[in-house]
């Protein structure tokens, strides 16, 4: 048996995106027009043009806006939606490294499966709204990890704190050991 599990973001009790919408978004992202977008992910305009309008609708925020005539005419993201994709993406990758990922984080201790450990100090924490950079000095270098600013405040990560850096092949995930164990 396999867990799964689905992200979509809701806001006032209304569901703005999941899958279907950011992959809409992430295509009209990439091509610059509505059109292609919706050739290359096999959806009708139409059916395209409803999806943009529920988001909109239950974010109360435009998420596209359109350049008509010349040769930068096209269907571009507003930093709203560029936002809102961040934000899916790193709950996406949340959910992935915590259900669907074998390097599962089994419990609060830090026990892990991920080998690859490096215990260092945080020398600097740049929070933003979505995505947070914690800089981790590692003796002889620094690294730095690209993590939810969600994630920077349920582990309290601030400069001092001593953190555990968990490399993988695409990414450096970050751990502290908790003040009181859990079993």
């Amino acid at each position: 048996m396999d867990a799964k599990a689905k992200v979509w973001i809701d806001k006032n009790g209304k569901t703005i995106m999941g899958k279907g919408k950011a992959a809409l978004l992430k295509t009209i992202d990439q091509e610059g027009s509505l059109n292609k977008a919706c050739k290359k992910l096999n959806i009708s305009y139409k059916h395209a043009w409803n999806m943009l309008r529920t988001i909109e609708e239950n974010s109360d925020e435009k998420v596209v806006f359109t350049v008509k005539g010349g040769k930068n005419q096209g269907t571009f993201l507003t930093n709203y939606a560029k936002t809102l994709l961040e934000e899916y993406d790193s709950y996406q990758n949340v959910i992935h490294e915590t259900v669907e990922d074998d390097t599962f984080w089994e419990n609060v201790g830090l026990k892990i499966t991920a080998r690859n450990q490096i215990s260092g100090k945080v020398i600097e924490v740049d929070q933003g709204d979505v995505i947070s950079k914690v800089k981790v000095e590692i003796d002889p270098t620094i690294i730095t990890s690209v993590i939810t600013q969600e994630a920077v405040s349920k582990l309290d990560i601030k400069e001092g704190d001593e953190v555990f850096a968990i490399i993988k092949s695409t990414e450096v995930m970050l751990g502290k050991q908790s003040k009181t164990k859990r079993n």
